[in-house]
């Protein structure tokens, strides 16, 4: 474990920010004493450091200009944190190095490359904005150019997609082959970069590391020693709460200093030197792979949060002008003058031309074109693969036995064998895919399978994986599911393919924040800059005996309610096999929804059809035709109708006509419209709650745009508007069954 300040001396185990009679946060010398004799910037450092602050303020000073003349929208600065951020732009190879900052990180990008131009063209949300297209608010950085991945607003978020991206270079690194272009025919892959050396910075406010995602992310860093430098700009408030109310103690670097492989440091984060040799150093510790670093930068807030707040109304004066007299920006002018680096009319001139190149961009920013009307639905999905068009569509194939891994020549098997096969096809195909979750691997001590054949899922369904493919591809993740989705970003946006599991659907909640505000909206938000095409496998569903309330959830229409997500549910081996290939293949996140009691159900297994296998997105299958009333309706329930439509026609002579929509997200609003139109009669049935359930959609758009053409209301089934039982005889009654749908289907004909 290192550990490391500005002067390279070792940081005592009690170094912690003091207080100052206002209540200000002020650094003790034991924390950071300066710089040492052989840790000097030389003068042109110096003035390279100024220049860059010195812009950084005028931008935000621009800003808030601009926001009072109401030409911008929103304004958060940087002000106070300037040295801290150009000594991490500075210690790090543009380009080379991958950044995943926050949104104070103005500093830090203009050190990297962005422009002053480019800052206010995201201020005014212009169409030619680099970083979105005027779609996120300024300060939301990216650019695949500079390597600086899309930012968004969440906190703590994005330190997870670091770890990932890590990971990815570590694995491209040691797997070149997985990075040459061209890998298949279905998807539109583009050039993976990748360096040996490569370090990930990632930064964040101190009220950040209050959230879990800081913690699981520091917890895998660690772990898997990876090159990720974790910088915490500390100004002692997350908005209107001081420090001393997020962090026991009141200082993060006391609270992590056990970890172990890191680099660690806490600096004053307003002396460039003291940042820039801690930050050097923990790059150094970092590309020689030796693990992690945590750099704790000790900074100040010159202004308030940000625009629409306002610090006098929660922080004193005597503590706001204690901060004033450490803003970086001023302390490092004196300095230029004191040692005569520059003279005055030297210093005025300089900043005045800087001045000028300010108000200069923020005019052309101005007179930039508004984005397009049309150009909204762009990007929502990938427009490099459509994984709707018919021509994915094959026909199942009939290998030989050493292919399909079948002992009997076209065997049928269960939906788990087809999805544990298509994996392995998959993985064999493209060596950009891993595979990881909670108990996926067959065993991560690897001297257990000796002795055993291995886990591989609590459902099996990853059975053999690791075996077959390593450790490198196939392992287990933390218990922890937004680790799971974060780390996917980070490795989708570097060009590789996760296909990450969730155990059990009941428990995907602390993923959902990285599914809705990251995963799914990233190549919206950065207007086509990066993608996160990651497919996230989770077990769905009750009908289980004895599931009880957190196994057996559904609970779908939240996630097809989420723009950029492809949200698929198969109900039958062959679909589950096809609908996967596809959704691996895709150039979207995918959830796939597998039903776990369809996993080994008699009902609706196949025989393997290929490796290449694939059944088009938004295309639903008419599992039974019928004239006189449709069923829409997918996962566990499509047998359910089927048994259902069976006695109908048996008992009352109902031809009904089933349709297992297999995709929610697209879905195949076409089928349902022609079956409609020929039936007059239509019910929608689903497991989830009836009330806001995925049906409720079908049903509003059928009752919409097709009234004309019913001759009796549009029905539902589903289940009870409560959770589900462990007494089967309460599950029964909860949950949709044959009989509910039997009843629903006779009334319907006799309306």
């Amino acid at each position: 474990m290192g550990r490391g300040i500005s002067s390279s001396k070792e940081l005592r185990q009690g170094g912690s920010p003091g207080k100052n009679g206002s209540g200000a946060a002020t650094l003790t010398a034991d924390v950071v004493s300066g710089s040492s004799t052989e840790d000097h910037l030389s003068p042109s450092e110096l003035l390279e450091f100024y220049k860059l602050m010195y812009e950084s303020r005028r931008i935000d000073d621009r800003e808030v200009l601009l926001k009072r003349q109401q030409k911008i929208f929103f304004q958060v600065s940087a002000a106070g944190h300037e040295a801290f951020q150009a000594a991490m732009g500075k210690a790090l190879r543009s380009g080379y190095d991958w950044v995943v900052p926050y949104y104070r990180d103005r500093t830090l990008c203009l050190t990297l490359g962005v422009t002053a131009e480019d800052m206010f063209l995201q201020a005014v949300g212009a169409g030619t904005d680099k970083a979105s297209g005027g779609r996120q608010m300024p300060n939301h950085w990216s650019s695949p150019e500079l390597n600086i991945i899309s930012t968004s607003s969440s906190t703590a978020t994005q330190i997870l997609h670091a770890v990932g991206c890590a990971e990815a270079g570590q694995f491209l690194a040691h797997n070149p082959q997985a990075a040459e272009k061209g890998v298949g025919d279905y998807r539109a892959f583009h050039d993976i970069s990748f360096h040996s050396d490569e370090v990930v910075l990632t930064t964040l406010g101190e009220g950040s590391t209050s959230q879990g995602e800081f913690w699981e992310a520091l917890s895998t860093a660690s772990n898997r020693k990876l090159p990720v430098i974790f910088a915490v700009e500390d100004n002692g408030y997350a908005i209107s709460v001081p420090v001393e109310t997020n962090t026991p103690g009141g200082n993060i670097s006391r609270l992590v200093a056990n970890f172990p492989n890191f680099y660690f440091a806490e600096v004053d984060g307003t002396d460039p030197e003291a940042s820039y040799f801690a930050m050097k150093a923990a790059v150094e510790h970092c590309r020689a792979g030796n693990g992690p670093a945590f750099v704790h930068g000790h900074c100040v807030r010159i202004y308030s949060h940000s625009f629409s707040d306002d610090d006098k109304n929660y922080r004193t004066a005597e503590e706001r002008e204690a901060d004033t007299m450490r803003d970086p920006l001023h302390k490092l002018q004196m300095r230029l003058l004191r040692d005569g680096i520059l003279s005055t009319s030297e210093l005025t001139e300089m900043e005045e031309r800087i001045d000028a190149q300010v108000a200069a961009a923020a005019e052309r920013a101005l007179a930039a074109p508004l984005p397009a009307i049309s150009s909204i639905p762009k990007h929502i999905y990938s427009e490099d693969f459509d994984p709707t068009r018919p021509e994915l569509e094959t026909t199942p194939g009939r290998p030989h036995m050493e292919e399909s891994g079948s002992t009997e020549q076209g065997a049928d098997r269960t939906m788990a064998d087809l999805i544990n096969a298509c994996l392995r096809d998959e993985m064999r195909r493209d060596p950009r895919i891993v595979v990881y979750g909670e108990d996926v691997a067959d065993a991560t001590r690897i001297k257990a399978l000796k002795e055993s054949k291995g886990k591989g899922g609590v459902f099996k369904l990853t059975a053999g994986l690791q075996t077959e493919f390593g450790v490198e591809r196939v392992f287990n993740s933390p218990l922890a599911e937004a680790n799971i989705v974060g780390r996917a970003v980070g490795y989708a946006v570097r060009g590789m393919k996760p296909v990450v599991e969730i155990q059990f659907f009941d428990y995907i909640w602390p993923a959902t924040h990285q599914i809705r505000n990251e995963l799914a909206v990233m190549r919206w938000r950065s207007n086509g800059g990066f993608a996160s095409p990651v497919v996230i496998r989770v077990p769905i569903g009750g009908y289980l005996t004895g599931g009880s309330i957190y196994h057996s959830q559904c609970g779908e229409s939240i996630f097809t309610h989420i723009p950029g997500l492809r949200v698929v549910f198969p109900s039958n081996a062959l679909d589950a096999n096809g609908l996967l290939r596809t959704a691996i293949r895709c150039d979207d996140p995918v959830l796939f929804l597998e039903h776990k009691r369809l996993y080994r159900e008699p009902y609706g297994r196949a025989p393997y059809p290929g490796p290449d296998y694939m059944i088009p997105f938004g295309k639903a299958a008419i599992t039974r035709p019928g004239t006189d009333v449709t069923v829409v309706t997918y996962g566990a329930v499509v047998p359910r109708a089927l048994q259902a439509a069976k006695r109908a026609e048996q008992m009352h002579g109902i031809s009904t006509e089933v349709i297992d929509l297999r995709t929610l997200s697209p879905y195949d609003w076409e089928a349902i419209a022609t079956s409609v139109k020929k039936t007059s009669r239509v019910i929608v049935a689903y497991e989830d709650v009836k009330s806001w359930g995925y049906g409720a959609e079908i049903a509003a758009r059928i009752a919409d745009e097709l009234f004309e053409d019913l001759d009796a209301p549009v029905k539902r089934v589903a289940a009870m508007d409560t959770f589900v039982a462990y007494q089967p005889v309460l599950e029964d009654a909860i949950l949709p069954q044959p009989d509910d749908l039997l009843q629903a289907i006779t009334e319907l004909r006799a309306f």
